[in-house]
């Protein structure tokens, strides 16, 4: 794997923990810092002995471990941008972005802390965010003038619903962990102690299921998301086929029949 400034990268058991750090900026994403998440992933991707991603934030400079997940993009890099370097930041950040939507392993956010504009965004891009319960979410840009660039009009109104979306980002209004739930924002909320146990005991879980299997339901679900309903059911009923002609499916029925654990190998 590359040598990373602004990133840590731990692999154990099939699960990849990648840490944004940048402590004296509470994990603000540069462009150095998406160019490196963008390589990060990729290498991820091609490696067959990593299944999940979890996503989080390093401690800031005093060490404290739950007061940034990433606190916004940054910005002292962008304060000076025109709109052609503001166009090509975003579009930047949409390639690592992406590839956390789409790649084939899933991809989960420990958000612990501060989760703001682009890390709130950032948070979105992952398949499932779990949150500390002194996470704090929020939209703020229009307070400066700008709209979220790193796709957070259009994930957050996903996730929430338009009238949600509109109100946190037209208001800048920040919502807690509680709040993030309620409305759909964040999967599960936990102590901040619990926080990591809980994303890798859900890591675990899934990578005991098929992991081909959960790779073709994840771009089931990610492609069909915008189709018509006739044309997704057809997408997903093709995928259906292809998942039938794996020797995963051959082992997890006759496992399942002669009652045993199946050995579920493919990816």
């Amino acid at each position: 794997m590359s040598d990373f400034n602004n990133l840590k990268l731990e692999v154990a058991e099939e699960i990849a923990v990648l840490t944004i750090s940048r402590p004296a900026a509470l994990n603000a994403l540069n462009s150095e810092t998406l160019d490196e998440l963008n390589t990060a992933l990729t290498e991820i991707e091609a490696r067959d002995d990593i299944k999940v991603v979890i996503l989080t934030g390093g401690p800031d400079k005093k060490g404290n471990e739950f007061k940034s997940f990433v606190a916004g993009a940054d910005i002292s890099e962008m304060v000076n941008f025109t709109a052609a370097e503001a166009r090509a930041f975003g579009m930047r950040a949409s390639v690592p972005f992406f590839k956390l939507m789409n790649m084939r392993q899933v991809t989960i956010a420990a958000v612990n802390g501060f989760a703001l504009g682009g890390g709130c965004e950032i948070s979105m891009a992952c398949d499932i965010r779990i949150a500390s319960d002194n996470a704090t979410f929020a939209q703020p840009e229009t307070g400066l003038g700008i709209i979220p660039g790193f796709g957070g009009t259009q994930r957050l109104a996903r996730l929430v619903g338009m009238g949600r979306a509109k109100e946190m980002i037209f208001t800048c209004d920040s919502v807690d962990a509680a709040e993030a739930y309620r409305i759909g924002l964040v999967n599960k909320v936990v102590a901040p102690e619990e926080l990591m146990n809980t994303a890798k005991a859900m890591a675990k879980k899934i990578i005991s299921k098929g992991s081909y299997a959960v790779s073709v339901a994840k771009a089931a679900i990610n492609n069909g998301y915008d189709m018509d309903i006739k044309n997704a059911v057809e997408m997903e009923a093709n995928l259906f086929g292809v998942t039938c002609s794996t020797h995963d499916k051959t082992e997890g029925m006759t496992a399942f029949l002669e009652r045993r654990a199946a050995d579920l190998t493919d990816f």
